[in-house]
């Protein structure tokens, strides 16, 4: 069987901290599987530097220099983890036969990359890395992330149960995510409606080895709304039954009063008055800011800006800082 080339891809936004350690383990890892002949020996570790306002982009031409398995995109601006590892993604399909992302803070267990490719090399063309428990997490962020993936299936999402974005896939499968032509980019839930034959391989998730999170509780909660409403019509669905719901209460409330006015019975009630206004009108605002949030989506689709614009590229020759910036969709 003849050994294929493997590209790892690592979005970058202010890891100073940590890349250098990310980069010896990496390199550590390629270069073991290199020598058993298991991959290539023309695979690379590609980081995308997704506008860090650090010195990410520095030690990424500084690995570029000591070592040519070390290449990087920079991208013009902060666009984002999910676009800055779609960047990534696009600028290794023309060389890899497989690609792997994964996060740099080496959280991600870097010793079942092998586990990835044995499946690849056994025909599956996705291969998802699943976390196996969640005992490191504070119970909040357990309980908050698996209601997500619970909630995100009962709204009919295809999505991998605790799969973040550590993941193997094939040339063939990625030149099908190309065609999806998304501006609100949600991996998780894309790369399941491929279809391809896949796979997944289990691991454990470790502690961060420097450096903060890049995703604190403000940026998960508008992830996973993005991940919901991009994927999904039935919140629209959910304010139509609802709003069915109250018309028949209104309705029946209506005929109420209709029979105690004629009855005799009427009683003034401030605090139902008070109460049913303040009900239906906070309901109304938040059926108004979902559906808001869906046209929102909408126009940002129809603009179809770039995803992402490529201010330089590194390769084992590094490109001159004269090199035109290159706009990819």
């Amino acid at each position: 069987m003849e050994n294929k080339t493997l590209y790892l891809v690592i979005p970058c936004y202010n890891e100073e901290s940590v890349l250098r350690e990310t980069a010896k383990q990496l390199n550590k890892k390629m270069k073991a599987m290199i020598l058993k002949n298991y991959i290539s020996q023309n695979s690379k570790i590609m980081f995308v530097n997704d506008g860090s306002k650090d010195s990410t982009w520095n030690i990424i031409e500084d690995l570029n220099i000591s070592d040519p398995i070390f290449i990087g995109l920079k991208l013009s601006r902060n666009e984002g983890h999910q676009n800055a590892l779609l960047a990534g993604l696009m600028g290794s399909k023309k060389y890899a036969d497989m690609v792997i992302s994964l996060d740099a803070d080496l959280q991600d267990d870097i010793n079942v990359i092998e586990n990835f490719v044995e499946e690849y090399y056994a025909g599956n063309d996705i291969v998802y890395g699943v976390r196996s428990k969640r005992e490191k997490d504070t119970f909040f962020k357990r309980f908050t992330a698996e209601s997500f993936y619970k909630f995100m299936k009962a709204l009919g999402v295809d999505i991998v149960f605790n799969h973040a974005d550590y993941r193997l896939m094939s040339k063939r499968a990625l030149e099908a995510l190309e065609q999806f032509k998304e501006v609100n980019l949600f991996l998780r839930g894309i790369v399941p409606l491929i279809g391809f034959k896949s796979s997944i391989v289990v691991y454990e998730r470790n502690e961060r080895f420097a450096g903060e999170s890049k995703y604190p509780l403000k940026k998960m909660l508008c992830f996973a709304f993005d991940g919901i409403t991009s994927f999904s019509v039935k919140p629209i669905r959910i304010i139509t039954a609802i709003g069915g719901i109250i018309f028949i209460i209104s309705t029946l409330f209506f005929i109420y009063s209709l029979i105690m006015k004629f009855l005799g019975r009427t009683v003034v009630g401030w605090t139902s008055i008070v109460c049913s206004i303040w009900m239906i009108g906070g309901i109304q605002l938040l059926c108004l800011g979902i559906i808001g949030e869906y046209i929102g989506k909408i126009y940002s689709e129809v603009k179809a800006r770039p995803k992402y614009i490529i201010e330089k590229r590194l390769s084992e020759n590094i490109i001159s800082n004269n090199e035109k910036p290159k706009s990819t969709v």
